[in-house]
């Protein structure tokens, strides 16, 4: 359980359900993509463009097996080490039966993250940072190909972002809420974008799989709605009361 002098914080809130824990992310403009800042950007990370973001509630840590347990009642991970590790093996559609589930036993609402948000919120409300750190180590900040002994690894092991969000790059990758789209930044809202034309889902993160590369914040991929893998878990986002 966190302090009381946090619970008691206006800019953070625990879910009493669950138990996960959000960080308020203030809204603001960024420069969305592959800038100078970073390096191996693809194609579909380009244009740099600028984007406006509502603040909104982004989960700390990346959903665990307790949490998913508790509301699904059971425990698909292939990589069952313990409460505190994501849950992986869940599919974007299976996402969604969970949130519809929680929503109606807590009394709150959730959504997964925007692609929009989940980078600003990666890159501590949309700084020039290229990982999801304070410093240029991710050996410090997340698990990847070279650290990780190829398993995942308990949530907030490593350094948080500015944000005190915690294996936004590395551990698991993270299901996003936008259709993916390869020139989705060639037709971006420039407030609140969200792509929901299309026929696979945004993908961000990067995972304990994964060569750096992979795990900017930039950095995206897409996978079938209906996927699952060892490697891919998800964190949600507290619909503002």
């Amino acid at each position: 359980m966190p302090p009381k002098s946090e619970l008691s914080d206006p800019e953070r809130w625990q879910d009493e359900l669950t138990g996960m824990r959000f960080v308020w992310v203030k809204g603001g403009c960024y420069d969305m993509g592959c800038g100078a800042w970073t390096a191996h950007c693809d194609t579909d990370e380009m244009p740099v463009h600028k984007v406006c973001v509502d603040g909104f509630w982004m989960g700390q840590y990346e959903v665990t097996q307790k949490e998913w347990q508790t509301i699904m009642g059971e425990n698909p991970s292939l990589s069952a080490y313990g409460d505190h590790y994501p849950v992986e093996k869940v599919s974007w559609s299976e996402v969604q039966t969970f949130i519809q589930k929680l929503e109606k036993q807590s009394k709150n609402r959730f959504c997964l993250p925007s692609e929009a948000q989940w980078e600003y919120a990666c890159r501590s409300c949309g700084k020039q940072q290229k990982y999801a750190g304070k410093g240029v180590d991710l050996n410090h900040v997340g698990w990847f190909n070279e650290n990780s002994l190829f398993i995942t690894h308990s949530v907030g092991n490593k350094a948080p972002n500015d944000l005190d969000l915690y294996d936004m790059s590395g551990n698991v990758s993270e299901w996003c809420q936008d259709n993916y789209q390869a020139d989705a930044y060639k037709r971006h809202a420039s407030k609140n974008p969200l792509i929901l034309s299309g026929n696979e889902k945004v993908v961000r993160g990067g995972d304990w799989s994964d060569e750096l590369p992979q795990l900017r914040c930039s950095a995206r991929r897409s996978y079938n709605k209906d996927m699952k893998s060892k490697d891919l878990g998800f964190r949600l986002i507290r619909i503002n009361p």
